[in-house]
């Protein structure tokens, strides 16, 4: 706003400038006292609140947002220059010229179907009104420098006005016919001049959002839609961020490229974005859910082992046994604590599992129920995915260079499922070590130099090479190299062997799956965990946010002396007895604490810890009866099966100098 309208604002402007003041005179007063007059500040009004206090005021920023926006923009000029001139005198105030009323839809009525529909939704009706769309950042662009609107003066009457560039006509600046200025006798000018120095510039910023494939149907392709930042929304949002992000739609042409037909494509132009990461840890669980957790570890005080193999036979049930790989993606789902010593080097949370295993041992079957056991995953193949798309791309679009995100980047967060794992080629799977380990993908790709978060968790999944040779290692039967093994905390190898008793008792529980419920009225209802329990908006959600399990002396002597154990045999592939094994055997004991709902990691999750590390290894330093992870299956009585395997397992351990007798633990 000119600094002569400033002076005598319309009274609609007043009206929702008192309504500022009334309700944000303290984001007003901070403005004030910000030092740099050339920014571009933001000030956040929730639409509810505005439904409260002017409900036809509401409905009009609803139905006419490109208007009303811009007298709230003004208003809040007007609003901050009041509140300017009240500071005077006891603080000392610097007068802003550019301030953008962003509007807030979280917990108002226009989260409705019809205001927020998803991005394949998007139709010419939703054109005009104050929309909101959901979705991740899978492209964000540069920014750059917007001429935007600028004022005109009538050569007859001299009356100034101010003229906006139409997005629909590329940026072009529309002059009205005559001359706007609304008194009394019509001036009906024709000829205007452009105030010098009268542009206002902006930041400018694309990037394209494209719905979840979470909640998209089989066979539905993900749709996206540009977005345009501009001024203080610019460079709050990176590839890979799951934002809700309200504005209006429009249409832009299409770039020229030659032989291709110009059309107009939907855009929105955004009023205010909201990352929507961190929120995915404060997802509110009842109290009666709580309470139901709770209930059943009480149910299980005795036999707490029972009750952890009753939750783990609901992870994947179409697959008979294998409890190996049940503990395993249980644990590797939960995950540990994430550890930031006082240099600011952090040791990852998350952990990585690969399944090794001939075709038809349920490798697939695990990817993809692990999958909807997490809030955020991605499933992709090693065949179909090269190294953009794993990792991040460098794509051009309109003459422009953009990053876009892959699968790793896409999941951050959640899991990223990879399938045929061993079809990846040897310059894709270098690209993943980093983001297993640190994290983090460094991106140096025409000219965008950035780095891209990838907390996720890695769950791979391989045939072996040919026939699996037990005498030959890991990275022999798999053709993957030996640092890139060393960075999945749990590798489990499904050899398809003959075992007549093991086929006797698949087959007959293959065979009953067939009949209509038989024997379901006999179960235990103290056993039955329903899948929405286990998902990770329930159960495991709930254990990796309120549980931070720490380690007890006597868990950190068993996986010490365990750790110093492997190094001195060193029967393993060199590269899985380095530090990262002693990281991981603490993670998955953490993760264990956790699935047993507790808070603190006891001997039990340590060796727990090193069973499972055990199970991953061709050749056992300390368990002679490892076997075959294929035809692992769940106990009558797991809790007197541990005390054997703890028996066997600290008895190893007491060649270690200094460790304790099992008596004394």
């Amino acid at each position: 706003m000119a600094s002569h309208e400033i002076d005598n604002p319309p009274s609609q402007v007043k009206a929702l400038a008192a309504f500022l003041i009334c309700r944000h005179s303290h984001q007003l007063r901070s403005i004030a006292l910000s030092p740099d007059p050339k920014l571009h500040y933001p000030l956040y009004v929730d639409f509810a609140e505005l439904m409260d206090d002017d409900p036809p005021l509401a409905q009009s920023v609803f139905s006419q947002p490109t208007e009303h926006l811009r007298f709230f923009d003004d208003a809040a000029v007007w609003a901050h220059r009041i509140v300017l001139g009240d500071l005077k005198g006891c603080k000392s105030g610097i007068e802003k010229k550019f301030i953008h009323v962003r509007i807030n839809v979280s917990g108002s009525p226009l989260e409705c179907p019809e205001t927020f529909p998803s991005i394949g939704s998007v139709r010419v009706k939703h054109r005009g009104i104050l929309l909101t769309l959901k979705g991740t950042v899978i492209r964000s662009g540069a920014i750059k420098m917007y001429e935007g609107e600028r004022w005109y003066i009538c050569q007859k009457c001299n009356h100034k006005f101010l003229v906006y560039p139409e997005l629909e006509a590329r940026n072009s600046i529309s002059l009205p016919s005559f001359c706007p200025s609304q008194r009394s006798k019509a001036c009906e000018g024709t000829k205007f001049k452009e105030l010098e120095d009268s542009i206002i510039r902006h930041d400018y910023q694309e990037i394209k959002i494209q719905e979840s494939t979470q909640v998209l149907g089989v066979g539905s392709i993900p749709r996206s839609i540009p977005v345009i930042l501009k001024d203080d929304l610019v460079d709050v949002v990176k590839a890979g961020d799951d934002v809700i992000a309200t504005g209006i739609l429009t249409a832009k042409w299409s770039s020229d490229l030659k032989d291709v037909r110009c059309d107009l494509d939907p855009i929105l132009i955004a009023n205010h974005v909201r990352r929507t990461n961190e929120l995915k840890s404060d997802i509110d669980i009842p109290d009666d859910v709580i309470m139901k957790f709770k209930q059943f570890w009480s149910d299980f005080k005795g036999t707490p082992l029972k009750g952890r193999n009753a939750i783990l036979q609901r992870i994947c049930p179409q697959v008979f046994g294998l409890f190996t790989v049940k503990l395993a993606v249980a644990l590797t789902l939960i995950g540990g604590v994430q550890h930031v010593d006082a240099s600011g080097t952090k040791v990852r949370g998350e952990s990585h599992l690969l399944l090794v295993g001939d075709p038809g041992t349920g490798k697939s079957q695990f990817l993809k129920f692990a999958a909807k056991l997490s809030n955020r995953s991605v499933i992709t193949t090693g065949l179909g995915s090269t190294s953009a798309g794993l990792t991040v791309t460098a794509v051009k679009d309109g003459g422009e260079w953009m990053l876009e995100a892959g699968a790793l980047v896409l999941a951050d967060g959640g899991i990223c499922c990879i399938d045929e794992f061993d079809s990846m080629r040897e310059h894709d799977r270098s690209t993943i070590h980093e983001a297993m380990e640190q994290q983090t993908i460094s991106v140096a790709k025409a000219g965008l130099v950035t780095t891209l978060s990838t907390r996720t968790i890695v769950f791979g999944a391989t045939n072996p090479k040919g026939h699996y040779d037990p005498d030959q290692s890991l990275s022999v039967n798999t053709t993957l190299s030996g640092p890139l093994l060393s960075r999945f905390d749990i590798v489990l190898v499904l050899l398809d062997t003959k075992n007549p008793e093991w086929d006797a008792v698949v087959s007959s529980h293959i065979l009953a799956e067939g009949e209509s419920d038989k024997g379901k009225h006999d179960e235990d209802p103290t056993k039955i965990w329903p899948l929405p329990m286990l998902q990770s908006c329930r159960y495991i959600h709930f254990v990796k946010g309120y549980f931070r399990p720490v380690l007890t002396k006597e868990a950190e002597k068993v996986i010490s002396s365990y750790y110093q154990l492997q190094r001195k045999s060193a029967t393993d592939n060199a590269a899985r007895t380095t530090v990262r094994m002693l990281e991981s055997l603490i993670r998955l004991a953490q993760a264990h604490a956790r699935l047993m709902f507790r808070n603190e990691v006891t001997r039990l999750d340590a060796i727990t810890a090193i069973l499972c590390i055990e199970s991953s290894m061709t050749t056992s330093a300390i368990v002679d009866s490892v076997g075959n992870a294929l035809h692992s299956n769940f106990t009558e009585n797991p809790d007197q099966e541990y005390t054997k395997q703890e028996r066997v397992i600290l008895g190893k351990l007491r060649s270690i100098d200094d460790f304790p007798d099992i008596e004394s633990m």
